[in-house]
């Protein structure tokens, strides 16, 4: 059962995430609503690309701050099945971060497909208020998809690995409608109601015109909001982001360095290389399109 109300709870929500890792999570929710078992490995295979069991952690005077799997406010519902980043877990953290003496930068370690829009935005706004105080960079290493670069772009400087990608830009919501299914089984469900917008998606009934036009509503609602953020997290006008920053793809690489979703491209041990910390690495491969961040970040 418990996998059966999850299920009915990714229904429900709004998401910005790249819609196959969103399909991939709901067909393995069903799967494990009708019984299957899968071990760490498998379910790590077939949701996330990282499990977040890495924890905060500092090298040298640079706070390394993992934003891997998928996002969500408060993890409690999908940690068991997909680990993850909590909203309100990494915000405490970042704050955490900025006030420590011992640490001079920041680094997001950023490897997620995305997540909820609960929390985003508070968070993406968090961190882009404390620019200024300590260098923040947020490394792709190697996906910052919807969410989790709705995140990524309040940081100074967006820095990709070379065959890392950013992007899709938006927000959707998910419904399946069993009717078929439960007719088939003999299941005919009644749900009682005390008002006429409550309950108006349900499963086991086909999507009306009303309801469909309300979810697309909730769907535009937070997809202004994230062009709006990202936009004024990128210093850049809301048009460039609707026209320039995928249209809802990914961009991989240099491309999104040329489109100004990010700013350079460098692997973790270049970037880390920057402010004295990790291994050595080779010489700072060239600068991205943007000196005037590059300046911004330099004189912190």
């Amino acid at each position: 059962m418990k996998y059966a109300r999850i299920l009915l709870a990714v229904a429900s929500e709004i998401w910005a995430m790249q819609p196959e890792k969103l399909e991939a999570m709901i067909a393995f929710l069903a799967l494990q609503a009708e019984g299957a078992k899968f071990d760490a490995a498998e379910i790590e295979a077939r949701i996330s690309p990282q499990m977040s069991s890495d924890v905060a952690r500092r090298e040298g005077a640079v706070a390394i701050l993992p934003l891997r799997g998928v996002v969500a406010n408060r993890m409690n519902m999908f940690s068991s099945i997909s680990g993850g980043t909590s909203n309100e877990a990494f915000g405490a953290a970042m704050r955490e971060a900025v006030a420590d003496d011992r640490v001079n930068a920041i680094v997001l370690d950023v490897d997620s497909p995305g997540g909820t829009v609960q929390g985003t935005e508070e968070l993406s706004s968090l961190i882009h208020s404390l620019r200024g105080q300590k260098p923040i960079v947020a490394q792709v290493n190697a996906t910052a998809a919807s969410a989790a670069y709705w995140i990524a772009s309040a940081a100074d400087e967006v820095v990709m690995t070379p065959t890392g990608w950013v992007g899709s830009i938006g927000a959707m919501t998910v419904h399946d409608d069993i009717s078929a299914a439960l007719e088939r089984a003999g299941v005919k469900r009644t749900v009682i109601k005390s008002a006429e917008g409550k309950n108006e998606a349900p499963p086991h009934l086909p999507l009306s015109d009303e309801a469909r036009a309300q979810l697309e509503a909730q769907c535009a609602f937070f997809d202004k909001m994230f062009v709006d953020r990202v936009a004024s997290n990128r210093g850049v006008s809301t048009a460039v982001v609707r026209s320039d920053f995928g249209k809802g793809r990914m961009v991989i690489g240099a491309d999104a360095v040329r489109a100004g979703m990010a700013d350079r491209i460098a692997t973790m041990d270049e970037t880390l290389a920057r402010f004295g910390a990790g291994h050595a690495s080779p010489p700072p491969r060239a600068a991205a399109s943007t000196p005037r961040r590059h300046r911004a970040i330099a004189a912190l």
